[in-house]
């Protein structure tokens, strides 16, 4: 069980945007052995920054949407999004301490 919400393009708008603290979001799909990989990485960051960073999935291949607007082209990608703007965006698989190191800046 993931420590991560899933988020669709339906529910983009209210969980991701509207969000009061910054959000970590995780462009992946099943079949992608790389995001599998990241996958507790992910968890991780969501169970450190609990409370301080919301962190969340999407599926690529069943929410065509958003990832479209954004232009994830490839996954993982992983976007940081503070205040309805990406403030940061991470493409392809990362060390933890590297993906840790992109998303601290935007913590308080």
């Amino acid at each position: 069980m993931s420590n991560a919400l899933d988020v669709t393009d339906n529910t983009w708008e209210a969980t991701v945007l509207q969000s009061d603290v910054p959000v970590f979001v995780d462009f992946w799909a099943e079949w992608c052995g790389p995001c599998r990989a990241m996958g507790p990485y992910v968890d991780k960051l969501a169970q450190e920054y609990d409370g301080k960073l919301k962190v969340v999935k999407l599926n690529t291949q069943d929410n065509p949407e958003v990832p479209a607007r954004y232009g994830i082209t490839a996954i993982p990608t992983f976007l940081v999004i503070q205040s309805g703007e990406v403030a940061k965006q991470i493409v392809g698989s990362q060390p933890y301490d590297q993906l840790k190191a992109s998303v601290d800046p935007y913590v308080s």
